[in-house]
């Protein structure tokens, strides 16, 4: 089903959005999913769009902030949904549901439009829907995916429409997959009336990278450095040499240290290591891999290399920052 076209409009019925919620899921992301639907029946004068919301599991989800949504519709029920989207936050690559994964997974078979918001795209790639799809997420989660599910087809983008698919890197963003999806049904000037009603003055496409430029994140506009920075994070799991680096920009090894020293205030190599461990705290926090496979992941040759190296870093040990995790989703998962 192509999200441009549909013949629901034609038989005047609503089109039908279950929002599957999964605990921790991120309030704003929530907001900026349904809030344009909700202005699309005012603005429109009828319903035009049907929001059910689904926890996971029991009667009310509950946010990353404490809010608390209540459902109005479960797993198993006969709607006929267009569209189901998982959202996500937390630790979506923990989630782990055989009913949820294979309830997606019918809802694929029957051709329903299957999307993630925020960490809930992992959640689609762990119920096995998403093969052979372009996608995203949120920026904090793609590591961990490309680890856990490494042939898939991942895009650092706002939001990313693959025919039967629509995955949406959570914050804001859902607000322009959601202007999308309207201006598919409705026109675009329908859409930009959505738009103007939260005084959110331009649509972005969905290919706008998640992130400013690394000009702007890292602070400085020097071409060596940034192009060197750009290797380093494209070879985080197989670390270049100082020789290659260097070589890649056409100057010598001690001119890249003197230009990481001045821009960066640390030598090239430390600045590559941390860009290694700071993936690898990412992975602990985000990922089921274990200490070893998190090591050779960002390119450590063991896990006592790796272990030493990241409690100098953080000031402690790997297992520590993942039982500290764990506590923390236990006590948000209690009652």
């Amino acid at each position: 089903m192509d999200i441009q076209a549909s013949s629901v409009f034609l038989n005047e019925r609503p089109y039908r959005i279950g929002i599957l919620l999964i605990d921790g899921f991120a309030l704003m992301s929530y907001s900026a999913c349904i809030e344009p639907l909700r202005a699309a029946n005012k603005l429109a004068g009828k319903t035009l769009y049907e929001v059910y919301n689904m926890p996971a599991a029991g009667g009310r989800s509950v946010s990353s902030s404490g809010a608390e949504i209540k459902a109005n519709a479960h797993l198993g029920e006969r709607v006929d949904f267009d569209l189901v989207l998982v959202a996500a936050g937390d630790n979506p690559g923990a989630f782990r549901d055989p009913r949820i994964f294979q309830w997606l997974r019918h809802l694929s078979s029957r051709g329903v439009v299957l999307g993630g918001i925020s960490g809930g795209p992992m959640i689609l790639a762990s119920a096995g829907v998403m093969q052979r799809r372009r996608m995203t997420l949120h920026w904090q989660h793609i590591p961990a995916l490309r680890e856990l599910y490494p042939e898939l087809k991942i895009e650092r983008s706002l939001y990313v429409v693959d025919r039967d698919r629509m995955t949406c890197a959570g914050g804001t963003a859902p607000l322009d997959m959601m202007y999308q999806l309207i201006s598919g049904h409705h026109g675009g000037e329908f859409a930009r009336r959505v738009c103007d009603w939260f005084l959110h003055k331009d649509i972005r496409p969905g290919t706008e990278s998640q992130h400013h430029g690394l000009a702007a994140y890292y602070k400085t506009n020097n071409a060596s450095v940034l192009a060197v920075i750009a290797l380093m994070r494209a070879n985080l799991s197989e670390p270049l040499t100082l020789e290659v680096l260097a070589d890649y920009t056409n100057i010598g090894p001690r001119q890249l240290n003197r230009l990481f020293h001045n821009h960066m205030q640390v030598t090239t190599m430390a600045f590559y290591r941390d860009l290694r461990l700071i993936k690898a705290h990412d992975l602990l926090i985000e990922s089921p891999l274990n200490i070893t496979e998190i090591a050779l992941a960002t390119g450590f040759a063991n896990s006592a290399h790796f272990s030493q190296a990241y409690k100098k870093k953080f000031g402690t040990k790997p297992s520590t920052s993942r039982s500290a995790q764990q506590t923390t989703i236990r006590r948000q998962a209690a009652p």
